[in-house]
Order: structure tokens, then sequence, then C-alpha cells
């Protein structure tokens, strides 16, 4: 511990230290007093959502003898992820509330906001939090535990010094990731437009049928739950995309020993419910679920040329702002329009699609590698701010 500092519980920091208000959903109103809830706090930010906001009445705040929070109050979640998390609240210009998920802190005049604010995203205090988490199906703290964390505090002037010194890095930080996420989005926006490019040109030959003409599709049906299991009885069940990934299906976690609608290895599956479009291979037999569809070549087909088509049409499935389809059926999906070559330009296409999908994958990887070395990098600045090292 730096000489001139010391070591208090959260809880006698604090002004206030006070959960939220128990509120139901009858006691909510359409407008009034806004309710800030555990969806709002961020890893150290602020989460709007003014979309999503819910409220209760002034006559409601009076009868429930509601605390109002105010503009610079930290609010923490004692539900995950990860527990213990915090924001400061910012000034919406209305009355709010909190539920009673949510603890507020007001600090006393010896410790700054956000000085509070930045050890909360410490590992320091995360693994503090986390020796005092209780629950076995959803980890939770209680606020009685959540005031027994210790917090470091350097004398005010220190705490501004070190305040300034973390916003002018982690402003830089976050910059440089906001640029590799540009990067990310651009290197997967070009192997998007390469499939445009591919499946707009229709080459000469090409030529246009329906679904149902190249595959055989088969709707999803899923059985009852009480054939239902997780020790790898029958075949892998699966209901809807839980498992995508970017191609392969993962590993099943439900099996079935009553088989209503089979998939095949190499089928592609598409799932049909909202949201419609997105696409996986089988990886194995299974068992498919109302979420799901499969789709199988017929042959003198490529199925990964078929992936490739699907893949390139999902944004008219999906939808750029929500779905166009909340749900599509076997017949829909049967008399989706597809063009395309013999079956050896087909495989040149995908030869060629898939070298391009390798070297997006590997840029996209180091990109990935960069956010995380940063993420580590602020995990380091905060530790050496809160052991008196940051210089």
């Amino acid at each position: 511990m730096k000489k001139g500092w010391k070591i208090e519980l959260l809880k006698n920091s604090c002004k206030v230290f006070d959960d939220g208000n128990w509120i139901e959903s009858k006691d909510q109103s359409p407008s009034g007093i806004r309710l800030v809830q555990t969806g709002n706090i961020g890893f150290g930010f602020f989460k709007d959502k003014e979309d999503k906001s819910r409220f209760i009445s002034e006559e409601t705040f009076v009868r429930l003898k509601c605390t109002e929070i105010l503009p610079g109050d930290l609010l923490v979640s004692r539900l995950p992820d990860p527990v213990g998390k915090s924001c400061i609240i910012p000034d919406l210009k209305i009355k709010m509330i909190t539920g009673v998920d949510c603890t507020i802190i007001r600090t006393k005049d010896f410790l700054k906001p956000e000085f509070l604010r930045y050890f909360q995203m410490s590992n320091s205090y995360l693994k503090d939090v986390d020796a005092r988490v209780t629950g076995t199906t959803r980890s939770r703290i209680s606020r009685k535990n959540l005031g027994l964390v210790e917090i470091p505090i350097p004398p005010l002037e220190e705490q501004k010094t070190i305040v300034a010194k973390l916003d002018q890095a982690f402003a830089a930080i976050d910059q440089a990731k906001a640029n590799i996420e540009k990067n990310i989005a651009n290197a997967k926006e070009l192997f998007q437009s390469k499939l445009n490019q591919i499946f707009s040109e229709k080459g000469e030959g090409w030529v246009e049928k329906k679904i149902k003409d190249v595959a055989l599709v088969t709707a999803g049906q899923s059985p009852e739950g009480k054939y239902y299991n997780d020790k790898g009885i029958g075949l892998p069940f699966y209901q809807g995309k839980k498992e995508f990934t970017e191609k392969l299906i993962g590993e099943p976690k439900v099996w079935t020993e009553k088989i209503t609608k089979e998939a095949l290895e190499g089928d592609v599956l598409m799932s049909v419910r909202a949201p419609v479009g997105p696409i996986n291979f089988a990886t194995q037999k299974c068992c498919i679920g109302r979420g799901l569809a499969s789709i199988r070549v017929k042959e003198n087909f490529d199925k990964d040329f078929l992936f490739f088509y699907f893949k390139n049409i999902e944004n008219q499935l999906t939808g750029n702002s929500g779905a166009v389809f909340n749900s599509i059926n076997k017949n829909q999906i049967e008399q989706i329009q597809i063009f395309y070559p013999n079956i050896i330009e087909q495989r040149n296409i995908v030869s060629r699609l898939v070298n391009l999908q390798e070297q997006t994958n590997l840029l996209v990887t180091k990109y990935q590698q960069k956010l995380k070395n940063l993420d580590e990098l602020k995990k380091s600045i905060l530790e050496k701010a809160f052991k008196g090292e940051l210089v």
C-alpha cells in the first residue's frame, strides 16, 4: 500500500448505500419517473436503452417510498455479468429510481465517485466481490456482503490525478479498439461484397431454378419434452440456432430417443424462426426441431455452393433492421430462386470463396487478438493505478 493511502470498507465510504426498490409490473406506468435497471449498467458505463425505458407514476413513488437516484450516483449491479459492475448515473433531465437488484452509492467527500468507478473495473475489486457471492443457479451478492469489499483510498488530489490519467489512457485505448473493430467490419464486408459480386454477375451458362429443384427441404418438428435427455442417448437434438457457429453446428447439449425429423451430416441447417436465415452445416445425423429446416442437395449440386448462396441472401431473409420474416416455412424455402452454373464451375467458385474466407478469418483472428491485448492493457493499467504505481 502506498504511503498516505488507507483502506476503507465500501459501506463506510458512502453517504448513501441502499438497495433500489421492489417494482412489480403492476406498479409501472407508461410515463413518469424512470426506472433504471441492471440492464442499464454497463461495465463502467451507463447504457441508456431509452426505447426500452420503464416508468412509475409520482403517486407510486410516494406510495412505495422509493429512493430517488441522482446524477453522479453510482449504481452497482448485484447480478451477473459480472457481479458488482457499476456505472455513474448521467443527467438525463428526468427523475429516476432503480430496481431492487441494484445498490445505490453516493460517496462521502473523501472518495470521488469516478475513482470508485474505475476501481470497480479492476480485477482486485472483482475478485473480492466474487469471493462474497452466493447462489447456486444464479450468482448474486447481497448488499451486506458488497459493503464489506475493501477500497484503497488515496488523498483526494491524488484521486483526481489518477482519474485524469485513466481517462486519458482509456480514451486512447477505446479509440484504438474502435479502429480495430472497424477493420474487422471492413474485412467481413469485403468478403460479403465478393459473395455479392459472384452471385450477381451470373456468368455464361448459369441457370435459374427454385431451391426445390436442386435440394430436398425438410421442416423440423420437435419431440415432446419428456423424450429429451442430456446423457447422449438417441440422436443429438437441435431446436434452433443456439448452437450455430460460423459454419459447423456446435456440440449438442440435448439428445432424444423420439426421432421426429432427421438431418444428415452435410445438410445445410437454416434457422426458420426469428432470426430467419442464419445457416450452418450439420456435422452428424441429428434430430431437428421447429426452429430449423434441413436442406440437402440433390445429385450434381455442390453443398458448399448452396451454403455460400444462402450466405449471400441471408440479409434478404433476416433484414438489416429486424427480421423480414418472423418465420419461414418449407414451401417458402422451396420457392426461393437460385442461380447457378454447372457442377465444375460451382466447385471452382467454392474453392475461391473458401480461400478468401480463410484469409478473412485469419485477418479477423489477428484483429480480435489485438482487441484482447488492449483489454489486458486496461486491466494492467488499473492494477497499477490502485497500487499507486501509475506514472
